[in-house]
Order: C-alpha cells, then sequence, then structure tokens
C-alpha cells in the first residue's frame, strides 16, 4: 500500500503522494493519498496535468523529510514516441513547514514561443485518519467550497468542529509570460475544482509560479499565518532547521559504511518524526511513524526515548512530560482509563471529538505505564536532572499505583489487561493485532492475558523507582518496599512462566493461568528487564538465535518457525520487527553475550543496506538462506520511530556505555567485534557536557 510514494512531513502535516507529486486518492490504488493535518486529511486530490504537450516524467528527488522535486520533460506529441521532441521542462519543488509550498518552473529549450496549459485539480473530503485506514468515509458535517480569482477554501464544520483548506495561487508580478487564470468550481463537492493557468512562454526563457496549500483548524488564514511565522523563505527555514539538528546530534566514525549511513539516516529520520505537543510546555516530542502513526504514542514513544537517549535526552524528557501531563485520573471503560495509566495513543480528528473513536486519549495499553518509570529512570542516569524526578514525582507514584491496585485484574501477582471499551484493542502488548497471542498450535488465549514481557517491565520499573526514591525522593520505605515486591516477582515469575518442557518462558499466562507455551520473542525483552536468572539466559538465548526457530538471518522473528501460528509475513507471529530485536540485543549484552550482539548487529545492518539504509517498522520472516534480500512488508511505516532508534541502540550496546549520574561521567566497556573495532562517536550528550565514545 505504502509502495511508490513520496512523502514529506512536518510533524503531524504530511502529504502522501506518488512519485509523479500528485495525490489521488479517488483512485483505487492510492486510497491512502493526500495532505494530512492533525488526523484529518485536508486535501484528497491535488494533481497536475499539462495540456497542449506531453508530459513525459523523468526522476524524483526526495533526499530531504520536508521536501521533494518532481522533473519532467514536455514534449510535442506524436503517435509515435521516436517523434516526440523535448522542448521544455517542468520541475515541481515541495517543501512543507505546516503550509505545503510547491513552486513550478518552467523552462522552454527553443527558439519559438510555446503556449503551455497547466491544469489542477483539487479535492478535500476532511476524512478521520481513521477513516481513511478503515476505508470507510462517511462525513456527518457539512462540505463547503469557495472559489475566488487565484484561491480555493475548502471547509468542512460539524457543530463546534472546523477544518478549513486554503489554495492560493502566486504568479510573480513581474513574468516573461503573459498569463491567463480560469477556475472551475463545479456544484457537486463530488468532483474536483479545476485551476487552469494558461501562459506564452517566450524562447529560452523560464517561469516559476508557487501554489500555497494551508490545512487549518478554527478559522484561521493563510496571511494570517504567514504574518506570524513570517513564513517567507521556507525551504531555507527548513533547511536551517535540520542542519542544527544534524550538528547538535553526535557524530559517528567507522569504515563500516552501513553502520555510517545507517546512523546518518536514522538521525534525519527522527528529525522528521518530531512533533511539538500542544500540552503544558509545547514540549517537542517523538511521534510513532509515518503515515499512520504521526502522533504521541505512550509504548512508541517511550520505548524511542529511551533508545535515542544517548542521541538526545531531549526527546524522552518531552514525551514524559507530555505522557504525565495526560496520565488517566478516574476510571473510563470508553477509553480503558484507570487512575494513574499512561496513555497509549492522543488523536485529534473528528471520530475523537464526537466520541466515535476513544483516543482522547485512549489508554488501552499494558506496558506504557511501567516503561514510563523505565525511561524516566533512564533519563535521570543519563542526565542526572534531578528537578525532572522530583517534577514527575507525583505521576510516577501515580503509574506505581496503577501497577498494584489495577494492573493486575484477575488477583493472581500479575499485570496484566482485558479490553473493557467497545472499540479498544483486544491485545495491548506492543503485538497488539487481534491474533498476536497464541498457544503454540495456533488457537487464541482468552482475556485476561499477562504478558511475560511485561512482568519484566514491572520488575525493572521496581527497581528503579526504588533507585529514584532512594537518591532523589529521599524516601527509604518506599525503596525498600519497592525492592521486595520486585524480589518477590522475580522468584515467582521464574515459577510461573518458564516452561521446562521447551526450556524457554510462555508467552503469557490466560484468564484460566495456563501457560501460552508458544516460542516468541517477547521473552527476549527479559533479558532487557534482568529478571532471567543466569543459568537459565543461555537456553533462551540458544532458541532466540537458532535459524530453526527464531533467528531469520537478518534479525530475530517475532515467533518460531516451531508453532503452528508462524508466518513470516503475519504482523506478529512471525515477521522481524528491528526495534524487537535492538532490545533484545540490549539485554544480551547485559548478560555478556557480545558475539550474539555483534551477529545480530550485523545482520541488521546487511537488512538496512536493502532498504535504503532505512530500517523501516516490520520486514518478513524469512530466512536468509531462502531470499537475497530482506523481504518487504507491505503496509510497513517508514520512517517509524522505534526502527528509527535501532541502530542508536546498538551503537551503544556494541560501545558498553555506562552513565554514572553521581559522578556525571560516562563509562564505556566496549565489545566491539571485528567489523566495528574502528567504531568511534563523538559529541554524546549527557550531563549537560559533551563526551567522545570510547573515552
Amino acid at each position: 500500500m505504502f509502495e511508490n510514494t513520496v512523502n514529506v512531513i512536518d510533524g503531524s502535516t504530511f502529504l502522501i503522494s506518488d512519485t509523479h507529486g500528485d495525490a489521488r486518492a479517488e483512485i483505487e490504488s492510492r486510497k491512502t493519498d493526500g495532505l494530512f493535518y492533525r488526523d484529518t486529511r485536508h486535501l484528497s486530490t491535488f494533481a497536475l496535468a499539462v495540456k497542449g504537450l506531453s508530459l513525459e516524467f523523468l526522476s524524483t528527488d526526495n533526499t530531504d523529510f520536508y521536501g521533494a522535486s518532481f522533473f519532467f520533460a514536455l514534449t510535442t506529441e506524436s503517435m509515435q514516441r521516436v517523434d516526440r521532441r523535448p522542448v521544455a521542462s517542468l520541475v515541481r519543488r515541495r517543501s512543507l513547514l505546516r503550509v505545503l509550498r510547491e513552486e513550478l518552473t518552467l523552462y522552454n529549450h527553443t527558439d519559438t514561443e510555446i503556449r503551455i496549459e497547466l491544469e489542477f485539480r483539487f479535492a478535500a473530503d476532511f476524512a478521520d485518519l481513521f477513516e481513511v485506514k478503515d476505508d470507510r468515509i462517511v462525513k456527518a458535517g457539512v462540505l463547503k467550497r469557495t472559489c475566488e480569482r487565484n484561491s480555493i477554501l475548502f471547509s468542512y464544520t460539524r457543530e463546534g468542529f472546523k477544518r478549513g483548506t486554503d489554495i492560493e495561487l502566486r504568479v510573480p508580478v513581474k513574468s516573461p509570460a503573459s498569463t491567463e487564470l480560469r477556475l472551475d468550481c463545479p456544484a457537486s463537492m463530488l468532483e474536483p475544482v479545476m485551476m487552469t493557468v494558461t501562459l506564452d512562454l517566450p524562447a529560452k526563457s523560464e517561469w516559476t509560479l508557487a501554489l500555497d496549500v494551508f490545512p487549518h483548524e478554527g478559522d484561521e488564514e493563510l496571511e494570517e499565518f504567514h504574518r506570524k511565522r513570517a513564513l517567507t523563505q521556507v525551504t531555507n527555514l527548513l533547511q536551517e532547521d535540520l542542519r542544527l539538528w544534524i550538528e547538535q546530534s553526535p557524530q559517528l566514525f567507522s569504515s563500516c559504511d552501513p553502520l555510517s549511513h545507517s546512523w546518518k539516516k536514522s538521525i534525519e529520520d527522527l528529525a522528521s518524526l518530531r512533533c511539538t505537543d500542544e500540552g503544558e510546555r509545547d514540549e517537542e516530542i517523538i511521534a510513532a511513524g509515518l503515515p499512520w502513526f504521526m502522533a504521541l504514542f505512550g509504548r512508541d514513544s517511550l520505548i524511542s526515548g529511551y533508545q535515542t537517549v544517548m542521541m538526545n535526552p531531549e526527546l524522552s524528557k518531552g514525551v514524559l512530560r507530555a505522557l504525565a501531563h495526560r496520565q488517566a485520573k478516574e476510571v473510563d471503560d470508553f477509553t480503558d482509563a484507570q487512575p494513574g495509566k499512561i496513555p497509549h495513543e492522543l488523536r485529534h480528528g473528528e471520530l475523537t471529538r464526537f466520541g466515535q473513536s476513544p483516543h482522547r486519549p485512549y489508554y488501552g495499553t499494558v506496558d506504557a505505564t511501567p516503561l514510563f518509570l523505565i525511561v524516566l529512570h533512564e533519563t535521570w542516569r543519563w542526565t542526572a536532572d534531578e528537578e525532572l524526578v522530583r517534577e514527575l514525582e507525583g505521576p510516577a507514584r501515580s503509574a506505581l499505583r496503577w501497577i498494584s491496585e489495577y494492573g493486575d485484574s484477575d488477583g493472581d501477582g500479575y499485570v496484566d489487561y482485558i479490553k473493557r471499551s467497545k472499540v479498544g484493542l483486544e491485545n495491548q502488548g506492543w503485538k497488539d493485532s487481534f491474533n498476536a497471542v497464541l498457544f503454540s498450535d495456533g488457537t487464541l488465549a482468552d482475556p485476561p492475558i499477562a504478558l511475560c514481557e511485561v512482568q519484566g517491565y514491572v520488575y525493572d520499573a521496581w527497581l528503579r523507582s526504588a533507585d529514584l526514591a532512594r537518591r532523589v525522593w529521599e524516601d527509604e520505605d518506599l525503596a525498600s518496599e519497592l525492592r521486595h515486591r520486585a524480589e518477590k516477582l522475580k522468584v515467582r515469575f521464574n515459577e510461573d512462566f518458564w516452561m521446562e518442557s521447551r526450556n524457554y518462558y510462555a508467552l503469557a499466562l490466560d484468564g484460566s493461568g495456563r501457560r501460552v507455551d508458544s516460542i516468541t520473542s517477547n521473552a527476549g525483552h527479559l533479558l532487557w528487564s534482568g529478571i532471567v536468572p543466569e543459568d537459565r539466559s543461555g537456553a533462551l538465548v540458544r532458541r532466540l538465535m537458532s535459524p530453526e526457530s527464531l533467528f531469520s538471518g537478518w534479525g530475530i522473528r517475532t515467533m518460531s518457525k516451531e508453532d503452528a501460528g508462524y508466518n513470516p509475513i503475519e504482523y506478529h507471529n512471525g515477521t522481524v520487527w528491528p526495534h524487537d530485536t535492538s532490545l533484545i540485543a540490549h539485554g544480551l549484552c547485559r548478560y555478556g553475550y557480545h558475539t550474539e550482539v555483534a551477529r545480530i548487529a550485523s545482520a541488521l545492518l546487511d537488512a538496512a543496506a536493502y532498504f535504503n539504509f532505512r530500517l523501516p517498522e516490520v520486514f518478513a520472516g524469512y530466512d536468509r538462506s531462502e531470499t537475497d534480500v530482506p523481504v518487504q512488508y507491505p503496509t510497513a511505516s517508514s520512517p517509524q520511530a522505534w526502527a528509527s532508534g535501532t541502530i542508536p541502540l546498538l551503537v551503544r550496546t556494541m560501545l558498553g556505555v555506562r552513565p554514572k549520574p553521581a559522578k556525571k561521567e560516562l563509562e564505556t566497556v566496549p565489545q566491539l567485534p571485528r567489523e566495528f573495532s574502528d567504531l568511534r562517536v563523538r559529541g554524546v550528550p549527557a550531563f549537560g557536557k559533551r563526551f567522545d565514545l570510547p573515552a
């Protein structure tokens, strides 16, 4: 579905088009095209045609996340392609900084004047992002449009919900070409508005026009936006912002080209996924991924913050504050909310506004709350920012109470989940598709479900919170209580989740207390959490790294080939997720399995090379021996935050970086395999300073 697309992004504003630059959602194969802003599609059609000459596509340049260029030749029309003669060129240059700026430049290469007719088509359906995703668009409000000289205004209102798309054509005052503008605004909203520009382009000349497309809420106008933001040199502003981001990010040096290229791509993709959270402080946060997840996500944003704390700890601070600001205060079954619970997903579209969708925010996640505590502690480890830890002490204590008072729905001592919202998620771990929790024979597990990795997260969260209670909050009683809980959980967990018959941890306990006995990557996260006894780590690692089980040669599969539910192209039951593999590698390092870490790093970097060094959200789990290349998953988000965080976490893992907040120092115990032996990272931010690693 996302193949042959070109995306430009500015936070929650993004445009999905084809490789020619056209968005055409009216075509069956392009239904997800369009200009989106804050979870609403503001243009469903944005297309260009040329009359009188043939428009022949040459190439696309999409090297920057905020912009793209499309190159065309204009040829004389002829029945025989060999007789066609290129007489002119057309370049579409696109940039996005909330306003979409589209510049079209025409070049006449001949010695005679050429008449050219440009025809733009625009349509706006104001579909909610979830309507687009589910291909079920039903509008209850009023759609309108107004055409005036060189501008078009599409609008949609439903009670207090207002969205608009303002389009303005800007033709240069001084122009070598004589131009004529015509607007065709059909009465039916189902038909697109046609904007036609006819010009006589003199010999050996060039001519440029610009279109500004402004998606907005309420009654804001484009000219008002330009005045407020001084948006005159859009591309320059975007280039400067990206330059500063790259300049302030750590620099990696390695003779391993795939590693160097992947590191650079990760930095650029993380820049593209930054959003401003409109909370108490307008924090900069990490959105989860393009196209469906350009929003604040609990689990995704927290894990991405953990992965990238070595690159920029300010991102994890922003995520923590944004989530704490929206922490649940009461029980609400429709949104799966309970006091102290950290949100799963925040949306701003029409369906959310009118209660048809629970994302105001939605709290259907079992792991975001312990992950919040883990990332708070990890951010403190890298910054020694006690002010942040004191600021978030209340939300942290509320999160601890949720784990104890609400997290265990059936009283068996394990944090679990069961859907209460009629429109919520059936599965609420990171593998949240409907069939993500299967027994080895392929049957579905019944809720409430206690996932193995979640118990590991809780164990880690309690130990980390105990550290903060002792060292920052000065509450030794809480610290002692949390350490005691963690010790008891570790003992019980290793009795109840360990499967002697399979020499591995169960995926989960179901509602009847049965072990869900499939072999999955979830158990690999237990190494990251540290809940695995040393004498069991070897058995776990052998399964994780076995080609006959979980290791595909490109990464670690989500489900073993041994189990009935395995499918190499099933979203959560056999595919490879780079972030999942990176967290497992991080845990392997904790237990001293450095050879395996190197093997994983090499596998993921080999895969990245086939994806233009941008690891996607997910790819197929076929054996490397069966495929010469990693097989693309058709609907994978790209760029995607925790996929972009994979390389930074692997680099940190291989360098063996250990933050020491008491001394405000970074220690390194590098375990570098031969292919990465000269790895160096310069300018790592920590404790308000910059470090070169290894030291």
